[in-house]
């Protein structure tokens, strides 16, 4: 069925409520790679609440994307096969804590036509709040609908993506990924066999599982923490990156990073394939 403007706009879900506890938070540090080096005691306040010398755990900023895994507007009734992440915007209102009862606020932002066999986006935000009901973070994500354009929506309007500035970067790192790490990262919430199974993933058009958009987010958010945040997760304010090409499990992510004041600029590459997998990032730190 086309999709129906009006009634996608009206999708609303307040009051959603969600828990997790320190178990989540280290998975969810695991799942994108912290703690390879069972001696960084940088990446191990994130997997490791301490014994010796107790040390509060410290949340990776977007854990906020599995906190409240499954939260969301409502049934837009799209074309699921078709659908694929486009872009991830998270707002940090306050560090996240390492353990907490939260709910969810998801209301439709924007819908757009790219006309007949071009698709749709989909613009939706999820606000996460504490029990007092005071904001954690705010979400936008943007969807591509490759099977839903033609509809009769707005075609302008899409908010302009950032620009990396044009000279060399400033700092370039090397992120590992693990063969089995979408395996892992799975288990934050995302159950999608494009990930995990081979054969669902040949027919996809892939010769292997992919790794999750959202890990490869993760894998960015961790390379600004060790470069220019001093892995301190309360500096960051905003953190947004564009999806344009699937990692591989176990391939090397090389991010290229521009700092200007409070806003670092970002890309990643897999430069043994020659892609670029995440575009028009940008952090700002506070």
């Amino acid at each position: 069925m086309p999709i129906n403007y009006e009634q996608l706009m009206a999708l609303k879900n307040l009051g959603q409520k969600y828990a997790y506890t320190d178990r989540e938070v280290m998975l969810y540090a695991y799942g994108i790679g912290m703690g390879a080096d069972p001696m960084d005691e940088n990446e191990l306040a994130y997997v490791n609440e301490g014994t010796f010398t107790p040390r509060p755990l410290k949340v990776v900023p977007t854990f906020a994307s599995v906190a409240a895994w499954g939260s969301g507007p409502g049934e837009m009734n799209l074309n699921r096969v078709m659908v694929v992440d486009g872009e991830r915007d998270i707002t940090f209102h306050k560090p996240l804590p390492g353990a907490a009862k939260i709910t969810a606020d998801s209301t439709v932002l924007d819908v757009f036509d790219k006309g007949k066999d071009k698709g749709a986006v989909i613009r939706h935000q999820t606000v996460l709040k504490d029990e007092n009901g005071e904001k954690l973070a705010t979400l936008v994500a943007s969807r591509f609908a490759r099977g839903d354009g033609g509809f009769g929506g707005p075609s302008e309007g899409q908010p302009e993506p950032h620009k990396v500035p044009s000279r060399a970067p400033d700092k370039i790192v090397d992120i590992t990924t693990r063969p089995d790490q979408a395996l892992v990262y799975r288990l934050c919430g995302d159950r999608n066999p494009l990930h995990s199974d081979p054969e669902f993933a040949k027919k996809a058009g892939f010769p292997r599982p992919i790794l999750h958009g959202m890990c490869t987010y993760g894998i960015t958010c961790r390379g600004v923490l060790q470069t220019y945040a001093d892995y301190d997760p309360s500096a960051f304010k905003q953190h947004v990156a564009r999806f344009s090409s699937p990692v591989f499990p176990g391939e090397t992510v090389t991010m290229e990073l521009w700092k200007d004041g409070n806003v670092v600029s970002f890309e990643a590459k897999v430069k043994a394939r020659g892609v670029t997998v995440i575009k028009s990032g940008k952090t700002v730190l506070g």
